[in-house]
């Protein structure tokens, strides 16, 4: 093999690679929705916790994203175009167990879905929220069940 051949092949590995990796953090925006951190604030009910979002997670506001995860029922407030999605399993999730509010997110979805209790992956526009604390903090707008 000549050495331009062999070049080649290696940058194409490589380009190929680098494809691979940057698909692979896409698919998982969990991983990146966990950059961030928190100040103490305080509003006229009293002290709150407002989260201060990284560089990552603010370039990723209003971009199509893909989540899984699972739906966090809510005993007669399940809206089957408007759900609770965790990141973990029922047991860990934020309201239930030892997961982080960065763990969960909500869902507006296009058309509305049947609840399971198998995890679901889901794709639409993420919105970032620290202003409004009945809303949560991260959004997903316009989405889709993947199936």
């Amino acid at each position: 093999m000549n050495k331009t051949y062999t070049f080649l092949i290696g940058v194409t590995a490589l380009v190929l690679g680098t494809f691979i990796a940057a698909n692979a953090q896409d698919t998982n925006v969990w991983r990146s929705l966990a950059e961030v951190s928190y100040k103490i604030s305080e509003d006229e009910f009293g002290e709150l916790y407002v989260p201060v979002f990284s560089d990552k997670i603010k370039k990723l506001e209003g971009t199509v994203v893909e989540a899984d995860g699972y739906i966090i029922p809510f005993e007669g407030m399940f809206k089957p175009e408007h759900i609770i999605l965790s990141s973990l399993p029922l047991a860990e999730c934020f309201f239930c167990g030892s997961g982080g509010p960065e763990t969960v997110m909500e869902v507006m979805l296009k058309n509305p879905i049947k609840y399971t209790s198998k995890r679901v992956r889901v794709k639409g526009k993420l919105t970032l929220n620290a202003k409004d604390p009945e809303k949560l903090m991260y959004i997903l707008q316009d989405a889709e069940l993947i199936q």
